[in-house]
Parts: C-alpha cells; sequence; structure tokens
C-alpha cells in the first residue's frame, strides 16, 4: 500500500511516497481502509518538525481519515466489518497516521459514520468539533454572538455554521472578495473584508453598538490583533486558536487590557490538547458534530481534492492560501 512519509522535517518536500505492506490489525485493533483523508493545519506542524505532540520519526502525517472497516483483530468488538467509520488521531497515542491507503487502530477510537455523511464532509468533523470546542469549553461563557476570522478555513467556517446552528449571531472575516463570496454562499450572511471595511465600524453596526462575546482570532500582527479588542462587548474575550503562526502576538497585552478596564475584557489561547485527558468530553463533542452534520443541519463546503501521491503539493497550496475550504486527498 501507499503512505506518505517523512524521516526529517521541513518543507513539502520531505513528503515522500513510500511502499509498505498492507497491516494486519493486532487483538483489539481494526483495520480501516481510506477512502478520504483531511489536511490540517496541525498536518503543517507535524511536517515542520516543531509540532509540540510530534509522532516519532520517520512518521506518517494525517490527523483524519474516512473509510471502511476491512479487518477486525482478536476482540475487536466495538465495531463491525464493512462499517464505514471516521479516524480522528485525537483518539490515538501519536497526531499522525493517517496519510495512507489503510491504518489500523484501536476499535474503541472510531467513531462509526452514519449513510448521510460523505467521506469528503466526514474529514472535516473534526474542524466542528474543535468549533465545539471553542465554542462552549474554552473557558469562557457561552456567547450571544461572535466573529470569527479565517471564514473561508476549516475551522473558521466551523465556528461560523456551528454557531448559526445553535442560535449565536456570527460574522465572519476573510482576506478577499472572492473568499468572502465562498463563505456566503456557505450560509454565512455577514462576512467582512480585513485590510478593506472597517472592521469596528461594520461589528458595532451589526450588534446594535454592542460589540461581540467572543473574537476567535489568529496571532498576525500585533496591531491587529490588539485591534480586536475593539470589537468586544463588555465582559467580551478574545480566544487565539491558530497554531501555525503562533497563539499569541508580541504585545504588552495586559497594558492594552488596562486602557480598557471599564470593559472588563479578556484574551485567552486555546488548544485542544486541552481535552487530551478528557476522553469523554471530547468524544461527545465529535459525536455531536456526527450527530449535526448526518441530520443535514451542518454542510461542509466542497473540498478542493488531490490524489494521496500528491501530499506535498496539497502542502503547498495550503501555506500559500490558494485553495477555499477543505484540502482532501484521496488514496
Amino acid at each position: 500500500m501507499k503512505v506518505i512519509q517523512m524521516q526529517k522535517g521541513g518543507g513539502p518536500e520531505v513528503l515522500e511516497v513510500v511502499e509498505k505492506p498492507l497491516p494486519d490489525p493486532a487483538a483489539g485493533e481494526v483495520r480501516v481502509r481510506a477512502q478520504a483523508i483531511g489536511i490540517s493545519s496541525a498536518d503543517m506542524l507535524v511536517r515542520k518538525g516543531v509540532y509540540s505532540w510530534m509522532p516519532p520519526l520517520p512518521a506518517v502525517p494525517g490527523n483524519e481519515m474516512a473509510g471502511i472497516v476491512d479487518a477486525l483483530g482478536r476482540d475487536a468488538t466495538a465495531v463491525r466489518a464493512g462499517q464505514r467509520v471516521l479516524v480522528s488521531s485525537r483518539e490515538l497515542a501519536f497526531r499522525g497516521g493517517c496519510y495512507s491507503q489503510a491504518i489500523c487502530v484501536p476499535a474503541t477510537a472510531l467513531f462509526p459514520l452514519p449513510e448521510s455523511i460523505a467521506p469528503f464532509d466526514a474529514v472535516s468533523l473534526a474542524n466542528y468539533q474543535l468549533a465545539g470546542a471553542l465554542l462552549y469549553e474554552s473557558g469562557v461563557r457561552k456567547p450571544r454572538s461572535i466573529v470569527a476570522y479565517g471564514a473561508s478555513g476549516g475551522v473558521g467556517m466551523a465556528l461560523l455554521q456551528l454557531a448559526a446552528c445553535d442560535g449565536i449571531a456570527a460574522i465572519g472575516i476573510v482576506s478577499t472578495d472572492e473568499k468572502r463570496a465562498f463563505v456566503q454562499r456557505a450560509g454565512i450572511e455577514h462576512v467582512l473584508i480585513r485590510g478593506k471595511d472597517e472592521l469596528r465600524e461594520r461589528v458595532m453596526a451589526l450588534t446594535g453598538s454592542r460589540g461581540v462575546d467572543v473574537v476567535y482570532a489568529m496571532a498576525g500582527p500585533s496591531a491587529a490583533f490588539i485591534g480586536n479588542l475593539d470589537l468586544l462587548a463588555p465582559l467580551g474575550t478574545v480566544v487565539s486558536f491558530a497554531t501555525l503562526g503562533g497563539l499569541m502576538p508580541d504585545a504588552d497585552l495586559f497594558g492594552e487590557l488596562r486602557k480598557r478596564a471599564g470593559k472588563s475584557l479578556g484574551v485567552r489561547n486555546y488548544s485542544i490538547h486541552a481535552l487530551d485527558h478528557n476522553r469523554e468530553l471530547r468524544r461527545a463533542l465529535m459525536e455531536r458534530a456526527i450527530e449535526l452534520m448526518g441530520d443535514g443541519h451542518l454542510r461542509p463546503p466542497p473540498p478542493t481534492v488531490l490524489p494521496l501521491a500528491e501530499a506535498a503539493r496539497a502542502h503547498e497550496l495550503m501555506e500559500a492560501g490558494r485553495t477555499l475550504g477543505k484540502i482532501v486527498l484521496v488514496p
């Protein structure tokens, strides 16, 4: 079978196509044949060799796979042969392993999938799981309104769609007119363009001068990040969640918060690794995302699809921001 393997961290060129024997599941394991493999920002960090939860080298990256169980190990009773499932490496000992035509994992790590969820959509479920954690488990009060940056990306889109599903007023922020149109086609009404729209004025207009309860932001330049404080309602919070550019900017955040002491604002950085030791909550967030998607309440936009052998090309496209929506590899 074909796998994508890296011997060391580096640029996309370190991702090599390798032939390996088809694995046999051990006791308690099952083998899953891939139908679709998702690409995430965590994959970028693994490939670069800088992820704090790196798998041992040589490593096979990849955090999410939708596929079919085609072999059962001894005592693997949680699923059945032929069942459609999602593999999420958040349930495994190491992040990674999914850039492969097949993978063996503990049967208890899998998430069964209903027939109503297509494989290309299933590999977006981890984004909705993270979105649920950001909305309800990141240490901020349940918001009535949010702003989400990177709205055309996987997590940003998931935040906006899940918020809308739960009756939370949502505003997306993107970088181009093309991305705004893409997000609006996905059903998000209010989408602003950074660098073009006056963000504070538009957010205040859309919220009746109150501001939003939470801004989900990426670190970015310090001045831009600090400007997010002025989008907040009283007791509001900026949550930094994207890891590729770092979780926090180089700025005197405490000093900036003191300047706005009358609104009692907060700043938090968040990683879903906060749930690494809370299996029950982590899985509940994924199971809710599966239920909502299976019932048609969450609809990922169409992905960009490439063959597994072009994983390096997929990483180049993601880093360059040249795609809209999820990038998916097919085996």
